[in-house]
């Protein structure tokens, strides 16, 4: 555009110099000098016509390139509208501002987008704090970022030094149990037909100050019962370190490929027996710990040392089931280590195999007086497990009371393979518990699962590389759940083949070294259905076969069948 001043102005020095010409022959008698002053001035003409030529072609070219570019531009707004719908709310105000478009070159591809969100605490590092607030949609309000990053509703500062996130882990479980009636001289337990249990609801905060986090997670949904409040999680954090957490407080140590997991990624609605034996060995959920873990692509590897489970020393938690229940006359607190060790050997687009060992110790069992006045206390520990459908059923295998417990430990290996959408996996732990007195031996239990996914359609579970465990199913945003458009979400079909077996020393001479919790077996199958990220329905039924044992309910052996349901939403 600067062009056109220059173009005018050797246009009109050109009238000018054509104008002159008669002047100069009327003022000159000198016919050959005003020969040579006129050749003189017509190459100087054409020089100047050649010039205005030039600058005209290259004002041509660049008011070309300018309507080319404004057109590129035009196309790029439509394409980011086009997945960006625009909604008119009357006047704007001027202190809320919309981010820039982030370019793709600079977006974060996460391998786990679009799966469900965690049930616990978003810790992360403040760099991948600000890159995943950068990296989805916000909204800048008067210095501050609102918006979803990773789907947790997140308000933070500009550079995200500070922040606040806010999440929900919600699982509502109904269904029932039928065929699984008492012989004649049992008791009959707690086995409905047909009843509902709030499994999870638990909000969890995340509270930042750059690499410094403290997570607190209450749950209104934490026992096997509806009605009971507790703390899943109140624990700090910090992250500065690459790909490494820190952790003190009342945490869930990571134990186990299946308790490594999120609840939110199960592939049924429980664990398996066996590892839900073993975390509550010395880690399980609300555990005091102090401890680490650290994570790359091909391994990865976490250590705590942990102490009592909250509330344990609550005498008005006597009576409970959440957490083990309280006891009002603990002397002398438990103490433990768990260490968990992993390997990916293979990580292609097809496959991932997963390889880990877990290992877990009390070394020192919690001493409960017989009340308030005691001068000495007594240490125990006990197993059961329910049948693998938690609404409040009563336990088929169980050990009752081991006396004279002074360590119990548990250990053994993790497998996984994924080849494509095909997930199968499983564990294998064996659980030792050392006895002190005359003639007692120690007691020895062993437990495995084998499990197996595979998504018919959306996007299939993937390796979580920061919980070393796999992922649940993805749903990326053009495949949510609208039959209008034909996208009907993910869908996956799963099954497991869990056994326990609480049974030790049965031909032992001596009657205290004999422990006959039985031998639980367990199969279920089952479909889940995601929608979306943020919702998950969940179909099981299982078939359990239970040896003799102990309890009042298992006196000859039991079997029976369940079906549940579980309507799930994660934020």
């Amino acid at each position: 555009m600067r062009c056109k001043p220059v173009i005018s102005s050797l246009a009109f020095a050109t009238f000018l110099m054509g104008g002159a010409a008669p002047v100069a022959v009327a003022s000159s008698s000198d016919d050959a000098q005003i020969r040579a002053l006129r050749l003189e001035m017509a190459e100087m003409r054409k020089e100047m016509m050649g010039q205005i030529t030039t600058l005209k072609s290259r004002l041509a070219r660049t008011e070309t390139s300018a309507r080319k570019q404004d057109r590129m531009s035009s196309a790029s707004a439509r394409n980011v509208h086009a997945g960006h719908r625009e909604i008119a709310s009357g006047p704007v105000d001027p202190t809320v501002q919309f981010n820039e478009p982030t370019s793709i070159s600079s977006r974060i591809h996460l391998a786990n987008a679009g799966t469900p969100t965690s049930d616990r605490g978003d810790v992360t590092s403040w760099k991948a704090f600000r890159a995943a607030t950068k990296s989805d949609e916000n909204v800048h309000v008067g210095g501050m970022v609102v918006g979803f990053p990773k789907g947790r509703f997140t308000v933070a500062s500009e550079d995200g030094a500070y922040g606040l996130s806010i999440g929900l882990a919600f699982h509502e479980d109904f269904g029932g149990f039928f065929n699984s009636g008492p012989r004649p001289g049992e008791a009959r337990g707690a086995f409905n037909s047909f009843t509902t249990n709030m499994r999870r609801l638990r909000i969890p905060f995340s509270f930042r100050y750059k690499n410094w986090v403290a997570a607190v997670t209450p749950d209104f949904g934490a026992n096997h019962n509806d009605g009971y409040v507790g703390l899943y999680e109140g624990n700090l954090n910090y992250t500065g370190l690459h790909n490494t957490i820190l952790t003190v407080g009342y945490f869930q140590p990571r134990v186990t490929e299946e308790d490594s997991e999120s609840s939110n990624d199960f592939f049924t609605l429980e664990r398996p027996s066996i590892t839900d034996m073993v975390r509550n060995i010395a880690a399980g959920d609300a555990r005091f710990s102090v401890g680490a873990l650290h994570y790359e692509k091909r391994w990865w590897i976490a250590g705590y040392f942990t102490g009592q489970e909250w509330g344990h020393r609550n005498a008005s938690d006597m009576g409970s089931t959440y957490y083990g229940g309280g006891n009002g006359n603990t002397m002398d607190s438990q103490t433990g280590a768990m260490l968990r060790v992993a390997g990916r050997p293979v990580a292609t687009k097809d496959w991932d195999v997963h390889t880990g060992i877990s290992s877990i110790s009390s070394f020192r069992q919690a001493c409960n007086a017989a009340n308030a006045n005691a001068t000495s206390c007594s240490r125990s520990t006990s197993f059961g497990q329910r049948p693998e459908f938690d609404i409040g059923e009563a336990n088929l295998s169980a050990t009752g009371g081991i006396s004279n417990a002074a360590q119990v430990w548990a250990a053994g290996p993790e497998l996984g393979v994924r080849w494509k959408r095909l997930i199968v996996k499983g564990e294998y732990y064996h659980v030792g518990v050392q006895r002190n007195g005359p003639g007692l031996k120690s007691a020895g239990f062993q437990g495995w699962y084998g499990s197996a996914a595979y998504t018919l359609f959306g996007n299939p579970r993937m390796y979580n590389e920061k919980e070393g465990a796999f992922g649940a199913p993805g749903v990326s945003e053009n495949q949510e759940f609208d039959p209008a458009r034909n996208h009907w979400g993910a869908l996956e079909v799963v099954g497991h083949y869990s056994v326990i077996d609480l049974n030790s020393r049965l031909n032992d001479a001596y009657a205290k070294n004999v422990i006959r919790g039985g031998q639980q077996t367990v199969w279920t199958g089952g479909l889940n259905w995601y929608p979306n990220r943020h919702f998950r329905f969940m179909l099981d039924y299982s078939h359990f076969i239970v040896s003799r044992s102990e309890q009042a309910t298992n006196i000859y052996g039991r079997t029976g069948n369940s079906i549940a349901a579980r309507v799930q939403a994660g934020f």
